[in-house]
């Protein structure tokens, strides 16, 4: 899938941990009991990682009923139910505007991708998982940043190609955490990956 704009992968920026807390505070706020938990994930989530700088929010939901009652919450901060996208326990928010999520300061906001996440849901455990890893291995760390930098300058505008040269890596890390061959299958379909 050709883009717009090119895939730019930024060297780890302390920033994008503050952005996430800061976001994580006005979650808190608005969902309060709702969420069982609020997980930066993705590579802005691990220290020393490059990445595209965009923030990575998982909100962690008991159940269906909770869920709904997060769609409809997250609504009023301007955020924009797009559904699964095909990744069965996890909805997807989009942004109304740079000003999303919209507090009394409207301030504008980094950009950042919000999911909601059921608890022990595939989507949820992948991206704990990986994280988590990474976070405990510095050296796949160094790896993952040359595979993510290589692949920006083979596929600049091409998202697909891009997301399609890390899955060996990705997949590995996750056999490696004990994650399932199902599992792993499931998510590799789920991502249209062959």
């Amino acid at each position: 899938m050709k883009s717009d704009t090119n895939i730019i992968i930024e060297a780890y920026n302390p920033s994008w941990s503050s952005t996430f807390e800061q976001l994580k505070l006005v979650y808190q706020a608005c969902l309060q009991d709702l969420v069982l938990a609020i997980e930066h994930v993705g590579s802005t989530s691990v220290v020393g990682l490059a990445a595209k700088p965009i923030i990575d929010i998982d909100l962690v939901v008991e159940n269906e009923a909770a869920m709904k009652k997060v769609i409809a919450q997250l609504s009023t901060l301007g955020y924009q139910h797009r559904g699964d996208l095909g990744i069965v326990g996890r909805e997807a928010f989009g942004r109304t505007s740079e000003k999303t999520p919209q507090v009394a300061s409207e301030r504008e906001w980094p950009a950042h991708h919000l999911y909601a996440c059921l608890k022990g849901s595939t989507p949820l455990r992948n991206h704990l998982l990986f994280r988590d890893y990474l976070r405990a291995h510095p050296a796949k760390v160094s790896e993952y940043t040359q595979l993510k930098k290589q692949l920006a300058a083979l596929y600049p505008t091409n998202m697909e190609e891009y997301v399609a040269g890390k899955t060996g890596f990705i997949t590995s890390i996750l056999k490696e955490t004990g994650i399932s061959q199902v599992e792993i299958d499931q998510i590799l379909k789920q991502n249209n990956v062959k």
